[in-house]
């Protein structure tokens, strides 16, 4: 049981990562520090969008358009903590 919870632990926390990851990248390309037509830099930009974009794309459809600023990877951080904390101390912790 520990093994599980360590297991979800990493998970939520590696996709946080991915999240952060994400948003450094998008701010790197917008403001031309890195380079897209780099095949390195184009593949790691496609994976981080390929695993992020699926959770991202329901909160930018609620939210309101704010112009440039996209706060939805804020929200999906929230949104992650929370159901971290309530999967880890409500679900696994009692089964210990």
């Amino acid at each position: 049981m520990t093994a599980l919870y360590f297991l979800v632990d990493t998970v939520f926390t590696l996709y946080v990562w991915a999240l952060i990851l994400s948003v450094i990248f998008s701010w790197l390309i917008a403001f031309g520090v890195i380079n897209t037509h780099n095949q390195f830099v184009y593949s790691i930009s496609h994976m981080l969008y390929q695993i992020t974009e699926p959770a991202l794309r329901p909160i930018r459809r609620i939210l309101p358009d704010m112009g440039n600023v996209d706060i939805s990877p804020i929200i999906l951080i929230i949104l992650l903590q929370v159901l971290k904390v309530f999967i880890l101390q409500d679900i696994l912790l009692p089964l210990m």
